[in-house]
């Protein structure tokens, strides 16, 4: 029997970019044996520091009257748990004197959830007849935003400012001289640190970003997966920002609790409530288990000495081991470069003139046993669709094991060389 789907059905039932992203990255795994090189996915590292406070939230919630209801037997508002709202209103009141209670806070099913109602609160088909869009004022941009409106593309981009930062490093800017703010855009949107470049906005950026929202009334949307103040994996200065048309996301997933799929969104009342109600139809409640671990980190401060204490050191020396690694493997006998890395967990290479499209160079380090991402899949809505440079990077997760991510840098380089050596053969 064959089933006739529905505009909705067939826009997110017929596949997508990180679908088959997903499904290619867990068949290998499953099948790739011991050899295999996981550097492609965005799985955080297994921090044992981090694990045993796991643990111990566990046998906590085990031991506390009512915990163990609270935590897996009973429902939560659709917003999320009362408590747990009115804790990370307080973190933020005191932290950064931002003017912020629970009426400012909404839980999602992860971030990724709260990003596809988000895009789809604010933009696609508007009830005057006119359509509305996303802009994204740099790309490469997180790969998830990129199918999630449900009405078809969501999103437009602009194509960055590249500046040469070193032999082998370049940082991408937001070009402020093409971006324009035009009547039909919804909100603007940026990560911070960006996944897949590790890029971060500076603190100038993110101020003319938030001027231009707030002055053509739209709001600035900020994905804060891997950012300040938790999970706090970022390696330059960057001042945490919110403004009352500022909408910040948070998760708890990089931190390292991603199966508790626990996304928070911090922004202006009206936004919030739609959430919550969105969270009502869809699917009742939000998960309880991630904000019941982590209530009393938010209320004694803890969790921001572990990212900061724990969390940001780790991943500060798996990247500089990393970026070592590259330019020990890959040497001067070829052209690349690295993205500037200010966070996140992934180095985001760039290989001028490859002679193969950068998706090409995936199915060959795949069957080398390698497992990375193509970068094309990261630039969309953008305004140069022919642009070389989106089939020119790849990017590769530094959060495996030192030995994993140099026995695969040093594939990449192998192949590579061969590819310029041969022109593509």
């Amino acid at each position: 029997m064959i089933y006739e789907f529905s505009q909705f059905g067939r826009h997110l039932g017929c596949g997508s970019g990180i679908e088959e992203l997903m499904d290619d990255l867990g068949h290998a795994l499953a099948s790739g044996g011991p050899d295999l090189k996981m550097l492609g996915g965005g799985q955080p590292a297994r921090i044992p520091e981090v694990n045993a406070v796991w643990h111990r939230r566990l046998e906590e919630l085990m031991e506390e009257p009512g915990g163990l209801n609270r935590a897996l037997t009973s429902y939560d508002p659709p917003r999320g748990n009362p408590r747990f709202l009115e804790a990370v209103a307080g973190l933020f009141r005191r932290t950064f004197g931002w003017d912020v209670g629970p009426d400012h806070v909404a839980v999602t099913c992860g971030g990724q959830t709260a990003f596809y109602f988000l895009f789809n609160l604010l933009a696609g088909p508007m009830p005057d007849g006119t359509r509305r869009k996303i802009l994204l004022p740099l790309v490469p941009e997180y790969i998830g935003y990129a199918n999630q409106g449900v009405a078809g593309d969501l999103f437009r981009a602009v194509t960055p400012r590249i500046e040469t930062t070193g032999p082998h490093e370049f940082k991408y800017h937001v070009d402020f001289d093409r971006l324009a703010v035009t009547p039909d855009l919804a909100a603007i949107c940026a990560s911070r640190p960006t996944n897949p470049t590790g890029n971060v906005l500076t603190d100038e950026e993110i101020s003319h970003l938030a001027a231009l929202a707030k002055a053509h009334g739209i709001p600035l949307i900020l994905d804060n997966a891997y950012g300040a103040p938790f999970p706090g994996i970022i390696f330059t200065d960057a001042t945490p920002y919110w403004a009352e048309h500022v909408i910040l996301t948070l998760s708890l997933s990089k931190l390292g609790l991603p199966g508790t799929r626990t996304g928070i969104v911090l922004g202006p009342p009206e936004i919030i409530r739609a959430l919550g109600s969105m969270s009502a139809i869809i699917g009742l409640a939000n998960p309880n288990i991630g904000q019941q671990i982590i209530l009393p980190l938010l209320e004694s401060g803890e969790i921001l000495r572990l990212s900061r204490e724990v969390v940001q050191p780790f991943y500060a020396d798996q990247c500089r081991l990393a970026r070592q690694a590259a330019l020990e493997e890959f040497g001067d006998d070829f052209a690349w470069f690295m993205h500037r890395s200010e966070g996140a967990l992934f180095l985001w290479l760039w290989f001028p003139g490859l002679p193969i499209t950068a998706a090409q160079l995936y199915e060959r380090l795949k069957q080398r046993g390698v497992l990375v991402v193509s970068g094309h899949y990261f630039f969309f809505g953008d305004d140069s669709p022919d642009w070389p440079h989106r089939h020119e990077c790849l990017r590769v997760s530094y959060a495996m094991d030192e030995a994993t991510v140099r026995d695969g840098l040093r594939l990449i380089g192998e192949e590579v060389r061969r590819c310029y050596r041969t022109g593509g053969e």
